[in-house]
């Protein structure tokens, strides 16, 4: 079965698409365009006519939102509520004020302005109001939401879907950076995934390689997204206590999930944990693979075994 595939970006990262129905390639790319297009717009920080910015603009009053924002808030509050915070969409004040104010190819080109870094735990993601069957939302003073995170999952979750709504045969991958979601059938033998550090490597480069038959699987790190102010290096994982960059003993975490969204929120609030990720991973019954900062990999029961491995 030959396997079609399209390459552009998006949404400050790589955007990847896979189809097993290599005709319905075009169709496709203009699908998950349009999808990427639609959230660029509602949910990017970025953006000063998004609509989330406008949110944020808007404390302490009830805004009526639209449906695509109301169910990347949703989201982002289950994953808090999951995670007991560690995944929290109330660190978007915390993310400018480390610097990261901007969609990160322009943010690496090296520019080097002064910032002032203060120890300040982020709000918290229970002060925020919301009423999903109403699509209302009440910020509190000083809290900007960051959907970053999530919310980047849930385009892939999205894009996915969209493309097997209009190709009902086959499969479709849709690889958003280090986010990846699947929908349909997938190849005889899965989709051959390389569990890279950094989305931009090649995938035909060395390193351990799974077959991925669906769901989803994502990758957080603090080796990509990273930058420097006054001769400090920083990166894109808050902690929620601090308001600073992650400082643990894991530099990366892959996840394997039913969506994106689910395998997201469980590699960003492992790299959050820290020392308790393990624990908490294997009780939840999460397929993990772990990368420490001296390199070591740890991998949860039931992994999947490297095609490498097995052939």
């Amino acid at each position: 079965m030959g396997i079609a595939a399209a390459h552009w970006d998006a949404l400050g990262t790589s955007v990847d698409l896979l189809l097993t129905h290599e005709p319905s390639l075009e169709l496709a790319s203009a699908v998950v365009r349009s999808v990427l297009e639609q959230v660029d717009l509602t949910y990017s920080r970025f953006r000063e006519d998004s609509e989330l910015s406008r949110l944020n603009a808007s404390p302490g009053r009830s805004t009526h939102v639209s449906p695509l924002l109301a169910e990347a808030i949703d989201v982002a509050l289950r994953a808090a509520r999951l995670t007991d915070g560690a995944v929290d969409p109330t660190v978007g004040r915390a993310m400018r004020l480390v610097g990261y104010d901007d969609d990160f190819p322009r943010l690496a080109l090296g520019r080097d302005r002064p910032i002032v870094l203060r120890q300040e735990a982020i709000p918290g993601w229970r002060g925020v109001r919301f009423d999903r069957n109403a699509q209302t939302v009440v910020l509190p003073h000083g809290v900007e939401l960051d959907l970053g995170s999530t919310g980047k999952a849930l385009a892939a979750d999205l894009a996915a879907a969209a493309v097997q709504l209009v190709i009902p045969t086959g499969g479709t991958l849709v690889a958003l950076g280090g986010d990846i979601a699947t929908a349909g059938d997938p190849p005889p033998d899965g989709w051959p995934v390389l569990t890279a550090e950094d989305s931009a490597t090649p995938p035909d480069s060395p390193g351990e390689v799974i077959a991925l038959l669906r769901g989803a699987i994502a990758t957080s790190s603090t080796t990509v997204r990273r930058w420097s102010r006054d001769g400090v290096t920083l990166h894109h994982l808050i902690e929620p206590s601090t308001g600073f960059p992650v400082r643990g003993p894991w530099r990366t975490a892959t996840v394997l999930a039913g969506s994106c969204v689910e395998a997201n929120t469980a590699s960003t609030a492992a790299i959050v944990r820290g020392a308790s990720a393990v624990e908490w991973l294997e009780v939840s019954g999460l397929l993990a693979r772990l990368v420490s900062e001296t390199g070591a990999v740890h991998h949860t029961p039931a992994w999947p075994q490297s095609l490498e491995s097995a052939a």
